[in-house]
Formats: structure tokens, sequence, C-alpha cells
């Protein structure tokens, strides 16, 4: 290796540096300790640890322990053994014990060391080389191996920075969402429907002062999820129904410390990674790790412990009402927006907690922005939907909310705002039809059932002990007041906070205006999109749109005698559309509708001139050699579907038509509005289904 060490548990080495780091390498403490310097250029270097078999031996009573605890957990997220399992592995103490356990939950504790090179069925570890280092590529090799040697299959996925390696303070960030991206992707390569992750309690407590310091209330001092569902903006068919992939990710160890990842890692007897950056104070996430590592004692980890857990209690009841909020209150509408009944819903009953998460999600869900509803805007939004009945329209989290016509304010709709922050990145694909189903994940559905029944049983009530107070100050005090934190306990997180607090404020002052811009993209107007036959493209990651010329329907459009009549014989119809309609090249486009497209169908199903297609059309008599005027087929049927497409579209709110998908021509022209089937043309066929990314609710999330 360039740079990087392996040490064993049992070799003799002259290096001062593997010596004392195998020194310390103690059944107490089981962990690889690296000296560690407060200097803001930390080596690079990662140091590949190794456990003896009397590690293993030492710990068999503790590896029963883990097992039990790990099978429960299994159990609780619906997981059997059967199912497909991907890990996401980097070679560090947590995602190896992750793999020690998983291994043994597979097979029953058989085959764990993968002897004759056999692999455990239905299990593959994900490990991620970044790219952000020369020795990158080899560390990733040497894991492989290590994770190999277990029984368990491994694929190492490789980062593609197409913008360039991204920056210093957003490296941590900008690595983690690239790495989340690369699971997605092979778990639907490979027809898996689970990840694992190997988060575990202390990294919740470092979220926990984290997000503290940041001001969260106690939804987001919940921490992460012990399950929940990621998506890909990938689709595939199954019976003629566009669908949206997803896999269910799952962190089984979020009851086990930092301390149970090593002794784990050493009672199955397997190797780990240390990486000195995790110690570098110039990431907050290392910095809160090193100041809990001062409040090291039982009592302090225990309360903190029981803080998040009542948050984590809290946040499952207060999603667990708003889920029947939603059932009870809202309709989603096949143009893409959504209508709250204001009169069945009650806001002026019901908490400020359960109001804003009911609205986050509602939001989230029309606009397809996953970023957090808080501060000004959420208090905004409490005092607009309160305010009963509904009379005036607001802007807000990329949503545009207005009173329902006809309603007299008893009704709210949730329209998408293109003049708000918009994806800026399109996605083209094919369909792949039910024979190619190779990306279909058939258990995941199965297992969410599983999971949901579990944990239906597990749901709170108002009279337990919820933190329901909105603010993190307030989540303390009244921590405090249940007793769950004593004093010492309390003061200790209080001077936690207000440090990362100072540290923040600091890192705010020194970072220019155009850094915190980089991340959003304010796009007045929606790009138009090339769109070839057959393809579909994920329009504002809520309309599948897609689109074909078809000589069969344009036949069936007409009778036989009138097409011959308007001068078009079977041959000529569908060469005629095509190059009427998109041209030799055969691309359309798709961009949202606007102002002018209104216009166009009103004068267009007045009989007036359709731009390119011309009301009469002059042919030659075949008999007589003159020229004979007949009627556009195509110009006629566009009148029709114009005069059908206005009446449907009186029944659709102004600001929800803004956000419709249209179709149009290289050249401006406008072919298609297909969620209030207008066609120009018999022979275009444009189908645009309304299958947001994230489903209402933002998918299935466990906090147990």
């Amino acid at each position: 290796m360039a740079r990087g060490s392996i040490i064993s548990a049992q070799s003799r080495t002259t290096s001062t540096l593997l010596s004392t780091s195998v020194a310390r390498l103690s059944l107490s403490s089981a962990k690889c300790r690296i000296p560690f310097t407060r200097s803001q250029y930390l080596p690079s270097i990662r140091l590949f640890c190794k456990c003896s078999h009397a590690h293993a031996v030492e710990h068999l009573t503790d590896m029963t322990k883990y097992r039990e605890a790990f099978f429960r957990r299994m159990a609780m997220a619906g997981l059997k053994p059967h199912h497909r399992i991907a890990l996401g592995v980097s070679g560090g103490p947590d995602s190896m014990a992750l793999c020690v356990l998983t291994a043994g939950w597979k097979t029953g504790g058989f085959n764990q060391n993968g002897e004759a090179g056999e692999f455990i069925d239905g299990l593959l570890a994900i490990t991620v080389d970044h790219g952000l280092r020369e020795e990158s590529k080899e560390e990733a090799n040497i894991v492989s191996h290590r994770v190999s040697d277990m029984g368990i299959r491994c694929e190492i996925v490789r980062c593609d920075w197409l913008d360039g390696r991204p920056k210093q303070g957003h490296l941590q960030e900008a690595a983690r969402d690239m790495r989340y991206r690369l699971f997605l992707k092979v778990c639907i390569q490979h027809q898996i429907g689970v990840l694992l992750i190997a988060h575990h309690a202390d990294d919740q407590a470092e979220l926990f002062i984290l997000r503290l310091s940041r001001n969260s209330g106690v939804l987001g001092l919940a921490g992460m999820a012990f399950s929940s569902q990621i998506f890909s903006s990938y689709a595939y068919s199954c019976h003629e129904d566009l669908k949206n992939h997803s896999i269910l990710l799952v962190r089984p160890l979020l009851d086990f410390s930092k301390d149970d990842m090593y002794k784990i890692c050493q009672g199955g007897n397997r190797d780990w990674v240390e990486d000195p950056t995790n110690r570098s104070p110039l990431f907050v996430r290392n910095r809160i790790r090193m100041s809990l590592g001062d409040l090291s004692s039982c009592s302090f980890k225990s309360e903190l412990q029981a803080v998040i857990s009542a948050c984590r209690r809290t946040r499952s009841y207060v999603e667990h009402v708003c889920s029947n909020l939603i059932n009870e209150a809202v309709t989603v509408m096949d143009q893409g927006y959504a209508v709250i009944d204001l009169e069945i819903l009650n806001p002026s009953k019901i908490e400020d907690i359960f109001l804003s998460k009911f609205l986050a999600l509602v939001l989230q869900f029309i606009c397809q922005r996953q970023r957090p509803v808080r501060g000004s805007t959420s208090k905004l939004l409490l005092h607009y939907i309160r305010t009963f009945p509904c009379k005036t329209s607001l802007t807000a989290a990329g949503c545009y909310l207005c009173p329902a016509p006809g309603s007299r304010g008893t009704k709210a709709l949730v329209c998408s705002s293109i003049d708000g922050p918009l994806p800026s990145k399109l996605e083209l694909f094919q369909i792949h039809s039910d024979g190619e189903q190779r990306h279909c994940v058939p258990d995941v559905e199965q297992i969410l059932e599983d999971a949901k029944s579990y944990s239906n049983h597990l749901i709170q009530d108002a009279s337990d002990k919820l933190l329901l107070r909105m603010t993190s100050d307030s989540v303390l005090t009244e921590a405090k007041r249940f007793n769950m934190l004593s004093e010492s306990t309390y003061k200790n997180i209080l001077l936690l906070q207000r440090e990362e607090i100072k540290r923040f404020k600091l890192d705010s002052e020194v970072t220019s205006d155009s850094q915190l811009m980089h991340a959003i993209e304010h796009v007045g107007t929606y790009p138009s999109i090339p769109l070839q036959p057959g393809q579909v493209c994920y329009f504002m990651n809520r309309f599948f749109v897609t689109w074909k010329l078809s000589k069969e329907n344009g036949s069936r459009a007409f009778p036989r005698e009138v097409r011959n009549d308007g001068g078009l014989g079977e041959d000529s119809w569908n060469e005629y559309c095509s190059s009427c309609l998109v041209g030799d090249e055969m691309v359309a486009e798709v961009r949202h509708m606007i102002e002018s497209d209104w216009l166009y169908l009103a004068k267009l199903s007045k009989g007036l001139s359709s731009g390119n297609l011309p009301l009469e059309r002059v042919f030659i008599d075949e008999k007589t050699g003159q020229k004979v005027e007949k009627t556009n087929l195509c110009a006629e049927y566009g009148r029709l579907s114009a005069k059908r497409a206005i009446l449907s579209l009186k029944s659709i709110a102004v600001a929800a038509r803004r956000s419709l998908p249209v179709l149009v021509s290289s050249h401006g022209q406008l072919l298609s509005i297909p969620s209030i089937n207008f066609n120009i043309c018999p022979c275009l066929m444009v189908s645009a289904v309304f299958k947001p990314k994230v489903p209402l609710g933002g998918g299935h999330s466990s906090f147990l």
C-alpha cells in the first residue's frame, strides 16, 4: 500500500506507532487507538486492525447477547433470513460488526467463514470508493477481501465526481449523498429490497447534540429512523402500472454502543479499519464526538439516551396522528395538486406540533422537496391554515395555497409553485415491460406490511410521557420535569449546545454567500426537455411523461371515407403526422403549462388556424388533375380536442394548471396537454401520470 498499514494484534514491529497501537488493543477497550493531534492537517492514512483468536473465545457470552438483540431488531423491521439483504460496508468497526451479526442471522451461525469459497445466499456487501484519496482504491480492495473471507459477496462501486471534487466545507455531505445514491443503484440492479446501515447509539447522541445546537425541535431531535424507505427516480412497469423503485433502509444497531462494535468484531475475530480523519476537528460531528467522549460517565450516557428515546416515541406518535389526519382530510387529484378539507381537519383544535408536521408532509409531497418546513415558514403556514374560512393565497415551501373554487373557503388547494426552487436535473429512461423485470423488488411491500403490523402494537398514546413542545430548549426542560435528566446531565448538555453554537456561528461568518447559494438553483420557468418516442421523462419529480405516434390510433379516430375525403390514405396518414408534428428528428419537448397555452386552446376551439396545421389542404384530384381544397383532418381533430379540453380545464384551479406538463414541438408548437386529454392530432399518443417520487406521508418510517 502507498500510505496504509496493516496492523495485527499478534505481530511484532519496531515501529513506535504500530507497537503503541497494538499494545493499546486491549480486551477492556477493544479499540485500535490512534495517537491524536489537534493539527488541522491530519495524515490520511487508514489503519487496518486485526484481532487475535483469543479475543473471540473470551467474548463468546457477549456474542450470544448481541446476536439475540440483533435478531429481535431484524424481526421488528419485518425481516427474515430468506430476504435479499445488502450491507453498506466501509471496513470500520461499525460496518464489520454489522457483517458479523448479519452473517450469523442469515446462516443461523453456520458457514460464517465462507469456507471453500462459498458465499452466503442473498447477502451482498457494498463498499464505496469515494476516490478522494490516492490510496482509496487499494483500501477498498482490502476491505472487499476481508468481507469475502466472511462468506459475504462484496461489490466495490466508485464515485464519479462529474462536477469535480467537493469543496472542503461540503465534503462529508457530498460524499454521503453520493454514497446513498450508489447504494440505491446497486440494490436495484441486484433486485435487493433491503439495505442495512451500521449507525449505532453513539451516532444518535452526536446527531442529537448537533441538531440541538441548530435549534431543532423534538421531531428533529429524534435522530435517525430505525427503518425508512428511500426512493429512486428510476421507474419500471408492472402490469402496465408505472411505479417508482424504493428500498428499505434499516439501522439494526441503534441500541448498540460504539464499544459494542469493537467487542462484536473481537467476538467474531474480524479485522477493521480506523480512519484518523474521523478525529479531525475540522468536521462538526468529530468535534461533538470528542466532546461527548469527555463526558463518558454511565449516568450521562444513559440519561442522554433516555431523552433521545422519548423524542423518538414522540415522533412515532406525531407521525401516527398525522397519518390519520391525511387519510381523513386530504384528497390528491390526478392533475398533481391536493385539496385539504378544512371543516374535517378543524385546524383550530389541533396542537401546533401535529398541524405543522401535517402541513409539512402535504407540501413536501406536492412540491417533492424533502427539506424540512420550519421556522418562520412553519409559523406562516400555521396562521394561514387556521384562518377559517380560507380567503387568501400564500406561496411557501415550494407550494401555492389558495381557497378551492366554489368551496366558500372551506377547502384549500395545495399546488406546486413553478416560481420557487425546482429540480435542476431531469432524468430520461426507457420503460421496462413485464418480460424485462430485471429490477423489480417484490419483497419490499410484504416486509413493510410485517414491519407495520409489529409497530402498530407499540404506538404511544397521549397519556405517555411525550415531549410535545416544539423548541429544543423546551424539550430539555420537559425532559428534566419528567426526571429523565439529572441536574448535572442537564447542565452538561446545555454546555455542549452552547459550545457548538459558538463554533457554528464562527464558521458561518467565514463562509461566503456564494458558497451558501451553491446548493439551490432557483428556476423561474422550468426548462423544456427533449424527449424521443418511447422515452420517459420524470417531470419535476412528479409526472412520468411519454409519447409516441400511432398509425392505428389515427385510423380509429375517423372512418375510412372521412380520411379519404380529407385527402389522407392509409399509407400517408402516419407519415404526414410525423412530419407536421415533430419534424424529421422525431423529438418533442416537455415543459410546464403557460398562459399562452390557454389562449391557444381557446383560439383553436373556435376553428382558427393551429399554426403549422392549416384548416384546409390543397390536393390534386387524380381523375381531373384539378386542385381541390379539402378539410385538414388533423386540424379538425385538434379543434374538437381543444373544445373538450377547455371544459376539463375549467374544473382545475388556475393555480394548479401552471404545473401541468405539456408536450411541444422543437419549434414551440403546442402538441398535447395529456392531463386534460388534449392532443393536436389523433396519431399522437401522450401519457402523463402523476406519480411523485416520494409518496404522501414520506413513505414508511419507524422510530422504534
